[in-house]
C-alpha cells in the first residue's frame, strides 16, 4: 500500500469555507500521488477554535468546546473526501466532549462510507494537569481492506503494552498522530514509534504538526516531521526508516509497505521479537540484587 503521513501546519479560519478547502487540498494532493492510507497529527482539529473568534480560541475551556462542536461537520467533510478520493484516513484528533470527560480523539474514515474512532489512552501531564483531558475508551484495530490498523497517539507509543495488546489483536500498521511543541517531545514519540515497531516487527506511521500558533491555546508551538518505520530486519531498511520527512517543512512523507514483509519477519525474522516477547515474563521473577560494594559486610 501507499502511505502519506503529514507534517501538519495549523491556520486560523475565518469562515468553514476556508477549512473545508484547506483539507480538500491536502487530500487531493496525497491521493493525486497514489496515497491510500492518510495520517493526520494529533490535536490538528485545534484549528477549528479559531472558528469561534480569536477571544474563544486562546482560552482553555471555550476552544475545547468550540471544537467538540465543530467535530461533527468536520468529520461529514472527511467522510465526504475519503469516499470522493477513494482513501483511508485518520483525521486530526481533536479534544471531544464526553459524559466522561474531554478525551482526545482522532477519527478513521474508509472510502466505503466506513468511520470509528480512537481515544488516547494516557495523559501527559499538560493535558491533565492544566487542560482537564481524561483517558478515553479503549484500544481498538480496524479491520480494513489495507490491513488491520491500529492506533497510538502521541505520548501512548511510548507505553510497549498498548502496541503489544494491538499487535496480538492482529494490527500489523499503527499510526501514531502527534504534537510536539519542542524537539525532545518529538523524538520521545519517534523513538517510541521505531521501538514499537522493532518490538511487534510491524509498521509505524508517526505523524506531526508544526510552526507557531500563538493565536491557538495550547498548540501555540510545534515541531515535528512525518515518518514510516519497521522493523531492522530482512525486507526493510537496516535502520528501520522507511520514509523520513523533512523537518518542519508542511507538506506529505510519502511510503510503500508491503505487509507480506511483516507477515515474514513475524514468522521468519533474523530475530523473532513478536514471538519471543512471552519469554521475558518467568524471568522477571528470577531477578536478584548483587551487593558489589567492597565495604558491604
Amino acid at each position: 500500500m501507499h502511505i502519506a503521513t503529514a507534517t501538519y501546519p495549523l491556520d486560523s479560519f475565518e469562515e468553514w469555507s476556508e477549512y473545508e478547502a484547506k483539507l480538500t487540498r491536502w487530500v487531493s494532493e496525497a491521493a493525486g500521488q497514489g496515497a491510500e492510507l492518510l495520517v493526520f497529527p494529533e490535536y490538528g482539529a485545534m484549528e477549528l477554535a479559531s472558528l469561534a473568534g480569536a477571544e474563544a480560541a486562546a482560552d482553555p475551556e471555550r476552544s475545547i468546546k468550540a471544537v467538540s462542536e465543530r467535530m461533527a461537520v468536520a468529520n461529514v467533510l472527511h467522510a465526504n473526501l475519503a469516499e470522493r478520493f477513494g482513501v483511508h484516513v485518520l483525521g486530526a484528533s481533536g479534544p471531544v466532549e464526553t459524559d466522561a470527560g474531554v478525551v482526545n480523539r482522532a477519527y478513521f474514515f474508509t472510502p466505503d462510507g466506513g468511520m470509528s474512532h480512537q481515544d488516547k489512552q494516557i495523559m501527559t501531564r499538560f493535558e491533565r494537569d492544566e487542560w482537564g483531558i481524561v483517558g478515553g475508551g479503549g484500544l481498538r484495530v480496524f479491520d480494513t481492506v489495507l490491513g488491520r490498523i491500529g492506533v497510538l497517539i502521541c505520548y501512548d507509543s511510548e507505553f510497549p503494552l498498548l502496541a503489544r495488546t494491538l499487535a496480538e489483536a492482529g494490527a500489523e500498521i499503527m499510526l501514531v498522530p502527534s504534537c510536539t511543541e519542542a524537539l525532545e517531545g518529538f523524538w520521545r514519540v519517534r523513538i517510541g514509534s521505531m521501538a514499537r515497531a522493532l518490538e511487534n516487527q510491524c509498521v509505524t506511521v508517526m505523524s506531526s504538526l508544526t510552526g507557531i500558533a500563538p493565536e491557538l491555546y495550547s498548540v501555540e508551538e510545534n515541531t515535528g516531521r512525518g515518518g514510516v518505520f519497521g522493523p531492522s530486519d530482512r525486507g526493510f531498511p537496516a535502520t528501520g526508516v522507511i520514509a523520513d520527512g523533512q523537518h518542519d517543512t508542511p507538506g506529505w512523507t510519502l511510503a510503500q509497505v508491503n505487509l507480506e514483509d511483516v507477515r515474514i519477519v513475524r514468522a521468519d525474522g533474523n530475530v523473532l521479537n513478536m514471538a519471543h516477547w512471552p519469554e521475558q515474563a518467568p524471568r522477571l521473577s528470577k531477578l536478584e540484587q548483587i551487593d558489589m560494594r567492597q565495604d558491604s559486610p
